[in-house]
């Protein structure tokens, strides 16, 4: 896989971690983390990854929010975003998918699968 920026958005220090071995490891990618929606916001304007995965359930700002702004943010709107949460049911994923979020994946995720969801969710060749 070519060499892709992600970044990590979660308040799990145990998540962000794995997630982040995971994706360097497995996708060979740099992967950027924040433990927080507002200190996510910063880096993505900061660093433009190719790439979002933010947590659903975080204290001050949750995902959805942090994703909303985001999208109202000109210079990180068209940065993919995918979701990591724990809400599996067909309500939830139905209020993501309105939201306008690439993909959604579940926690708990498989370490050495996350790479590949990644890529087929945003259609990055393997």
């Amino acid at each position: 896989m070519s060499l892709k920026r992600i970044l990590v958005i979660d308040d799990e220090d145990d998540i962000r971690e794995v997630a982040q071995l995971s994706l360097e490891m497995v996708g060979g990618w740099e992967v950027l983390t924040a433990s927080s929606g507002h200190e996510g916001l910063q880096v993505a304007e900061a660093k433009q990854p190719d790439a979002i995965l933010l947590d659903v359930m975080m204290p001050d700002m949750d995902g959805p929010a942090t994703f909303k702004k985001l999208q109202a943010n000109p210079s990180t709107q068209q940065i993919p975003v995918i979701l990591l949460t724990a809400k599996v049911l067909y309500a939830d994923q139905r209020r993501f998918s309105e939201l306008g979020v690439n993909s959604v994946i579940a926690k708990p995720f498989e370490p050495m699968n996350l790479a590949a969801q990644v890529a087929s969710a945003l259609g990055w060749e393997p």
